[in-house]
C-alpha cells in the first residue's frame, strides 16, 4: 500500500542495508595449512643448511665486533678485564697521539700508490691480453701466481729484494740495477729518511694484486659486445676511439669495484709489513700499531680504539657501493 504526506508527495522508502563486498570463501584450514608448508619447503631446507654458518657468522664475526667496540670504550689495560665507561676519552687521547698521526698518514700514502699501482699494472696487462694472444692461459697463470702466495713468503722474498745494502752487501734489486748500469735508480726503499718510505710496501703488494686486477679488468673488456665495437668501426672510429667512447664506459663499474676491494685490502695490510720491517716507524700502519700497542704494551682499550677506526673506515668505503648495487638492483 502506498503511503503520501501532507505535501501529496509520494514517501520514499526507509532505506535497506548498505550494499557490501560479497563474503570471500576462506579456505579450509587444510588447504592453509598445506600452504603454509608448500613455503616452508621452499626455503626452510636452505635456511637450515646455512644456519650453522649464520651462527657461527654471528657469534665470531658481529659479536666479537662488537665486544672489540665496547672495550674501546674501557681503561682496560693489562691482562684483566675492565669494563668500566669513559666515552671518548680513548679516541681523543689517540688522535693527540703523534704515533696515531704518522700512522694515518703512512696509511694514506700506501693506499694512494698500491691502488694506483695496482690498477695501472694489472690495465696494461688487460689490455695486452684482450685482443687474445698465443699462449693466453700460460700468461694468465703467471700473472695470477702471486696471488696465490702469502704475504709472509711474499715478504720474506721482497726484504731482500728492497735489501739497501752498499758495496759487497748490495743484493736484490740494487744490485739488479748496478748490473745494468743504473746505478742512479738505487734507493733505501723503506729504509729511507724519506717521508714516502712506505711507498715501497706498495711495490710487493701491488705485485700480489695486479694479476687480479688484470682478470677483473680482462673479464670487463670481453664483456663488451662485438656488435658495438663493430658498429663503431663501420661509423669511422679509430682503435682509440672504439676504446674510449664504447669500452670504458662498460668497465667504469668494474673499475669502480677495484678500487673499493684494493682500498679495503691496504686498510688490512699487516703481515707484510710486520714480516719486512716490523719496527721501522717509516711503514708503521694503524694495524701494526694495533697489534703493538695491545700485546706488546697491553693497552687494550687503545688496540680496540684502533680496531674500532679501522672498522669505521672499511665500512665508509664499502658502505655507499653496496647501498649503491642494491638500490641499483631494485629500481
Amino acid at each position: 500500500m502506498t503511503t503520501y504526506l501532507s505535501t501529496g508527495r509520494q514517501a520514499a522508502a526507509p532505506p535497506g542495508p548498505a550494499a557490501g563486498p560479497p563474503p570471500t570463501k576462506q579456505p579450509p584450514p587444510r588447504r592453509q595449512r598445506d600452504n603454509r608448508w608448500g613455503r616452508y619447503r621452499q626455503w626452510g631446507p636452505g635456511l637450515l643448511l646455512i644456519s650453522p654458518s649464520l651462527l657461527l657468522l654471528g657469534v665470531f664475526v658481529y659479536g666479537f665486533l662488537g665486544w672489540n667496540v665496547r672495550v674501546s670504550f674501557t681503561s682496560w689495560r693489562g691482562l684483566t678485564p675492565k669494563y668500566d665507561f669513559v666515552w671518548l676519552q680513548n679516541y681523543t687521547a689517540l688522535w693527540n697521539d703523534e704515533r696515531w698521526m704518522i700512522d694515518v698518514r703512512n696509511i694514506a700514502i700506501f693506499t694512494l700508490v698500491f691502488v694506483i699501482g695496482s690498477m695501472g699494472l694489472g690495465f696494461i696487462m688487460a689490455v695486452l691480453l684482450e685482443p687474445g694472444v698465443r699462449g693466453e692461459n700460460i700468461m694468465r697463470s703467471v700473472f695470477l701466481l702471486p696471488m696465490a702466495i702469502s704475504f709472509i713468503a711474499t715478504a720474506i722474498v721482497w726484504r731482500w729484494l728492497l735489501d739497501n745494502g752498499t758495496g759487497e752487501n748490495t743484493t736484490g734489486l740494487n744490485q739488479l740495477f748496478a748490473n745494468l748500469g743504473l746505478e742512479f735508480l738505487r734507493s733505501d726503499w723503506h729504509k729511507s729518511t724519506s717521508g714516502w718510505a712506505v711507498a715501497a710496501m706498495a711495490l710487493p703488494a701491488g705485485w700480489t694484486l695486479a694479476g687480479y686486477v688484470m682478470t677483473m679488468f680482462l673479464a670487463g673488456m670481453r664483456g663488451v659486445p662485438d656488435s658495438l665495437r663493430e658498429a663503431a668501426r663501420l661509423d669511422g672510429a679509430s682503435e682509440r676511439q672504439v676504446f674510449w667512447y664504447v669500452t670504458r664506459p662498460t668497465i667504469r663499474p668494474v673499475g669502480l669495484s677495484i678500487v673499493l676491494i684494493l682500498v679495503h685490502v691496504s686498510l688490512k695490510t699487516f703481515d707484510l709489513m710486520y714480516a719486512i720491517d716490523q719496527r721501522n716507524v717509516k711503514i708503521d700502519t694503524p694495524s701494526l700499531y694495533m697489534w703493538f700497542t695491545t700485546f706488546d704494551g697491553g693497552f687494550y682499550n687503545r688496540g680496540a680504539t684502533i680496531a674500532t677506526l679501522l672498522l669505521f673506515g672499511v665500512v665508509l668505503v664499502i658502505g655507499p657501493y653496496i647501498w649503491f648495487a642494491v638500490r641499483s638492483e631494485r629500481t
